[in-house]
């Protein structure tokens, strides 16, 4: 089965791609994302071969979105 879903993210559109750009957007064939800007922040657009794509691709994401909401929590 293939898969894709979409994550959306408001926030510091310009913040978030800065630090997603030094991360692969590709995992071993199995998956992808693309991130574009959106009017509230962005979305990340995944496709995966499979559901192990998948969760790989969701956990790549959402760990960097922890280290970004913890550094500004320290920020402020």
């Amino acid at each position: 089965m293939k898969y894709s879903a979409v994550i959306n993210v408001s926030g510091d559109a310009a913040l978030i791609q800065k630090v997603f750009a030094a991360e692969d957007t590709a995992i071993k064939e199995k998956a992808s994302y693309k991130i574009r800007k959106t009017a509230e922040g962005v979305a990340f657009a995944i496709d995966a071969e499979n559901s192990v794509g998948l969760r790989t691709v969701l956990n790549s994401i959402t760990k960097v979105l922890t280290v970004i909401e913890k550094v500004k929590r320290i920020g402020d």
